[in-house]
């Protein structure tokens, strides 16, 4: 098979799961001996993971500062922009990550003899664009040869609402071991070794519930005074105009012991020991594509608990046997009730543990990477008959 030129498209490499999919996506392709780059719109200051070496980086190239200041009326400049640097970097075969960078790719390539690829990161009902956007993800989407999916919800959603065709079923892979990187943080410097730790992972803490999850913390760590809460991941200052952190302390209210048992280490590269740590993981997301951190606690064999939000844990868990899954409109109260009783059931926690752990197979890098590759050469193999 020739050597093929493979591009991923997205916003930016910042901390998040779409952001370490792709990467992971592109080292694939880099293990199978195709030549890979990364595109993005944002510079390397916003980068928080490495580039997997041998993989190329390009930043599309900024417009002038008088349409810059347009917004929205630059977006075709934009496209012109990514079009004319994927002819540049003479692109075969092209994955456009999270919906706005799809659709900006889908734009960009046609016409053109370059093989395109959609991969939603969310469900997206759940989390709607603008209405300009939802009109042009309903115009491209169809184009589109192929559609990674992560859950048959999301491509069930896809086919009825953008009438997208071309799928593949294609959940996250499980990282096991996970590695550290940097920042390395030790929960041994954050909480006493006997004190037991609620854990849940996010950098949106909107999205994954953790306003829910204050007050039924605050009810739990009234009845044990050695009970604490940790929610890496939410970065210091502001996020989209909000201080994550400090709403979440305000609605925790004054007590000094209970903010004390607050912990927010913030960015953290070093989640197996805090997988480690962890009594009991919560998942209390409003919405989820596929939830990473979920994949890796249950891989970490954390004994588990989430809301069966529109789409992704009811995907890992089946409630009762390897985990516990509350409904998504569950009360504070359900909350306290089965947190309550996971917390005084050591067996019941090293029981889910044990079984939770399985998804070190079940979603298992090497058999999602043949799957991928496969669906990348197939696209690759029919471009070449047909050229």
């Amino acid at each position: 098979m020739a050597l093929l030129r493979v591009a991923f498209t997205i916003d930016s490499l910042k901390l998040g799961g779409a952001e370490r999919v792709l990467l992971t996506w592109a080292r694939w392709c880099r293990d199978a001996g195709w030549q890979v780059l990364v595109i993005t719109r944002q510079g390397a200051e916003r980068d928080a993971y490495p580039l997997p070496e041998g993989v190329q980086r390009r930043v599309e190239p900024g417009l002038r500062p008088t349409l810059e200041r347009l917004g929205w009326f630059a977006f075709p400049c934009r496209v012109w922009t990514l079009r004319r640097l994927l002819q540049e970097e003479r692109c075969e075969l092209v994955v456009g990550v999270t919906t706005l960078p799809a659709i900006k790719l889908l734009l960009a390539c046609s016409g053109l003899a370059i093989r395109t690829l959609v991969s939603e990161r969310n469900y997206p009902p759940a989390k709607p664009p603008a209405l300009p956007w939802r009109w042009l993800r309903r115009l491209t989407y169809p184009r589109a040869d192929l559609h990674l999916v992560q859950t048959d919800t999301t491509g069930q959603w896809l086919s009825r609402h953008c009438a997208v065709r071309r799928q593949l079923l294609l959940p996250n892979p499980v990282v096991w071991p996970l590695p550290d990187r940097e920042p390395v943080l030790d929960p041994e410097l954050w909480i006493q070794p006997e004190h037991p730790l609620l854990l849940a992972v996010g950098t949106k803490a909107h999205q994954k519930g953790f306003d829910r999850l204050i007050p039924v913390f605050a009810a739990l760590a009234r009845r044990d005074p050695t009970l604490h809460l940790a929610l890496p991941g939410l970065a210091p200052g502001t996020y989209h105009g909000l201080d994550q952190q400090a709403w979440l302390r305000e609605l925790l209210g004054p007590d000094p012991d209970l903010q004390r048992r607050l912990l927010l280490p913030g960015v953290c590269g070093s989640m197996a020991r805090w997988y480690a740590r962890a009594t009991v993981f919560v998942l209390p997301s409003r919405f989820e594509g596929f939830p990473n951190v979920l994949l890796e606690a249950m891989a970490a064999g954390c004994a588990c608990i989430a809301s069966d939000c529109l789409t992704g844990p009811r995907d890992l868990i089946c409630d009762g046997d390897n985990g516990v899954l509350l409904p998504a409109e569950a009360s504070g109260s359900d909350w306290i009730a089965a947190l309550g009783d996971l917390l005084g059931d050591p067996d019941r926690r090293r029981r889910f543990g044990e079984r939770a752990a399985a998804v070190r197979e079940g979603f298992a890098e090497q058999r999602l990477r043949h799957d991928f590759l496969e669906a990348l050469s197939s696209l690759q193999r029919s471009s070449l008959h047909h050229g």
